[in-house]
């Protein structure tokens, strides 16, 4: 059943009730079903609708997901690249999200600032949702907590471990996310990468209501047992570029490896998987690993049968079509 969400905007998951969050998953799940159906007479529920693209930062899974899925749902797409737009350039944020929020009904922003997608919804007057910013992932994690949901049947009492950045735009949200799924979180990360307390206060607060925990790890081999989860990111996200070969030296410990599956105790009884948002460095096909090769999951973990990175990166269509549908409708 689609939540009651109507008019609202998604700049963290936050902005969203524990049972909304999980609604709104369910609903993915059901629009999913309703596109592998192939029904001759799809209802278009954005029909009429038009969606502006706000990207300052490059993008392959949420630019796609959100075409395809206002497409899949009869809405209008104008993609709007930072060259294309004078955003916080010649005009104020507040001037642009004013115009666009007369012509568009809803705005997805990828960018750095979360104060800009922050500033977008403020005098947009049209529900803006964040497809990522240096603060903040909501989009991801939704996809993240369907897939979750699709191979186990729940996600309640699962128990998820993040390797790398623990204080990135992902593990954050993903902390959140589980806390308001009534999962248990462990971010495992060098004490240098530990996230802000207020940040671990703030989802152990949501956990603790489930019966739940938010932990902080610095042993990889230690963190992952009994995990049903195994999920990491990049080493150095988009813009970090220059600290690159320093995070790469800080982080080798946390690769995620078949040693480190083992460690989990779940190899064997189908109660294991391994999520990456993407993309990868899973070889040595990127001008990062081509002298290396693999960094934060090896080539023999990331196409093993416990990945559901491709799958996890479909619902990222899936999720976001919900958001949309719910938001705008």
């Amino acid at each position: 059943m689609k939540p009651d969400i109507k008019g609202r905007s998604l700049l963290t998951l936050n902005d969203l009730s524990d049972s909304e969050m999980l609604d709104l998953i369910d609903y993915a799940r059901e629009l999913k079903q309703a596109k592998a159906a192939g029904s001759k007479t799809p209802e278009k529920h954005l029909a009429n609708k038009n969606i502006a693209m706000i990207f300052e930062k490059s993008s392959t899974r949420t630019r796609c997901a959100t075409a395809v899925g206002a497409a899949d749902e009869g809405a209008g797409i104008q993609y709007l690249g930072k060259d294309d737009i004078h955003l916080g350039k010649k005009e104020s944020v507040a001037d642009t999200a004013r115009v666009l929020g007369r012509m568009f009904d809803g705005i997805m922003f990828r960018g750095f600032k979360h104060q800009r997608v922050t500033e977008l919804s403020n005098w947009a007057g049209i529900p803006v949702w964040n497809g990522l910013t240096d603060h903040s992932h909501p989009t991801q994690i939704l996809a993240d907590l369907m897939t979750i949901a699709e191979h186990f049947g729940d996600v309640s009492g699962k128990k998820l471990v993040y390797l790398g950045d623990g204080r990135n735009n992902v593990c954050n949200s993903l902390m959140m996310g589980c806390a308001k799924a009534g999962m248990n979180f462990v971010n495992c990360c060098p004490a240098e990468l530990e996230p802000s307390p207020e940040f671990i206060a703030d989802a152990q607060k949501t956990a603790s209501q489930y019966g739940r925990n938010i932990e902080i790890i610095n042993n990889p081999k230690t963190a992952v047992h009994d995990a049903n989860v195994l999920y990491t990111d990049v080493w150095a996200s988009m813009g970090e570029e220059d600290i690159f070969e320093e995070r790469r030296s800080l982080l080798q410990d946390y690769q995620v490896n078949m040693e480190l599956l083992e460690k989990t105790g779940h190899t064997t009884d189908n109660n294991l998987i391994f999520l990456h948002c993407l993309p990868a460095f899973h070889n040595d096909m990127t001008e990062y690993t081509k002298d290396c090769g693999a960094l934060e999951v090896t080539e023999e973990v990331f196409e093993s049968e416990y990945s559901h990175a491709f799958a996890e990166a479909e619902n990222r269509m899936h999720t976001i079509k919900a958001l949309m549908v719910s938001t705008l409708t």
